[in-house]
């Protein structure tokens, strides 16, 4: 027993300097941990947010110099584990590596940090050009690359290999990567072709029925495009799919400064017929069309003298109809109306018949392209003309509803 005891003693009077140093080792570290962030990063904390810059706050928002104080005690155990005594030769190793392994990791975070502080100065100074030409997916391609670089020189360095003879390896597995990168592969394609072909800006109005996306883009990222509806629901659309199938961009509208109507108004086809002269003289009082019905008057007056010279019978003169003169009123309220614009196409046109009447269709771009004004015009223009309409003896097809069907059927047989 006595020397049992003997040999324990000696065995930790042994292992006594290798635990002291280790505690000294880990005591340091823990010392450079504290001084570090408890004391040296709450003083440059304040002394960057004392600047009048913009970029040292946002490389501290994006934990930058947070993660650069983690290599203070990191290097701590690396440089002092070697001084502990009577420690093995490979837990010397293991522990340097691993160290070593761990501030190749911190410093592969706070790069990743500094390239997302690059995409947020962008878009901040430059906004304009950042919706236009957004980076925020090659920011991701690059944290991407430094983080694959990263992890090979960590695994490289576990396991006390270079690093080129681990990426001399990887050429074997081309072919899975090509498979687990795939997505990433098309996105980056598909980004690429969609700025360089300015296709898609941040703020930009798509549709993409087939995904279920109407609405404002708000991020632009590599995997994915985020669509804000109109609803307030937001899609999240695979940017690699923005190049394989259509989508519509209502950039081009908003640009142009003017909105398009074009709706028609379905006329009932039996209320078309010719003008009598009284109705002509009566259809004068409006300012709109007066020009015009003198004009057209005049018109007929000299074909019709024409045709009585000629001897040919009364039925084959040129009469006004009700619905042309419409037409001409409808064109005229447009080119007066205020919130119209007259340097955009302008028309007032028939559409070919239809079992649900005669469609008119008004065609003409509106001097805003904010949604609530746009539809605020155009109802007020519709309001106006289906109120007008019976004053030309019109009358709008409308299918049979169940007001219709008590009328009939109260009738006395």
């Amino acid at each position: 027993m006595q020397a049992w005891l003997d040999a324990m003693v000696l065995a930790s009077a042994g292992w006594a300097p290798t635990l002291l140093g280790l505690t000294a080792i880990a005591a340091a570290a823990w010392l450079a941990d504290f001084v570090t962030r408890r004391l040296l990063l709450r003083v440059l904390t304040r002394v960057v947010r004392a600047t009048t810059f913009t970029w040292d706050d946002a490389l501290l928002d994006h934990g930058v110099i947070r993660r650069l104080a983690h290599v203070v005690p990191a290097l701590v155990v690396y440089l002092g584990i070697d001084a502990v005594p009577q420690l093995a030769d490979t837990v010397v190793r293991v522990g340097r590596n691993v160290a070593l392994a761990y501030m190749v990791l911190t410093l592969a975070l706070a790069v990743s940090g500094v390239l997302g502080t690059v995409n947020e100065q962008y878009e901040k100074r430059h906004p304009e050009r950042a919706k236009a030409r957004p980076i925020k997916g090659y920011i991701q391609v690059a944290q991407l690359v430094v983080h694959l670089l990263s992890a090979i020189v960590m695994v490289a360095v576990l396991i006390e290999r270079s690093p080129l003879l681990l990426l001399s390896g990887l050429g074997a597995l081309t072919a899975v990567l090509l498979l687990v990168f795939r997505d990433t592969l098309l996105s980056l394609v598909a980004g690429v072709q969609l700025s360089t072909h300015d296709l898609l800006r941040l703020g930009d109005w798509i549709e993409m029925p087939s995904l279920g996306a109407d609405g404002e883009v708000i991020d632009i990222a590599l995997h994915t495009v985020k669509v804000q509806n109109w609803d307030k629901t937001i899609v999240s659309i695979p940017t690699w799919r923005l190049i394989g199938e259509s989508f519509k961009n209502w950039r081009g509208m908003s640009e142009s400064g003017g909105r398009r109507i074009k709706r028609a108004l379905l006329i009932d086809q039996p209320s078309v017929r010719f003008l009598r002269e009284d109705e002509v003289g009566r259809l004068g009082r409006f300012a709109l069309i007066r020009d015009y019905l003198e004009r057209k008057r005049e018109e007929i007056r000299r074909w019709n003298e024409q045709l009585r010279e000629d001897g040919l019978e009364p039925v084959n003169t040129r009469r006004l109809t009700n619905l042309g003169t419409f037409r001409a009123y409808c064109l005229a309220y447009l080119k007066h109306h205020p919130r119209i614009r007259q340097d955009m196409t302008l028309l007032v046109r028939q559409l070919a018949p239809t079992p649900t009447g005669l469609p008119l269709e008004l065609y003409g771009f509106t001097d805003t392209t904010a949604w609530a004004e746009y539809e605020s015009i155009q109802a007020d223009i519709f309001d106006h003309l289906l109120a007008i309409l019976p004053e030309f003896d019109l009358r709008l097809f409308q299918e049979p509803g169940s007001a219709d069907l008590r009328r009939l059927c109260s009738k006395p047989k």
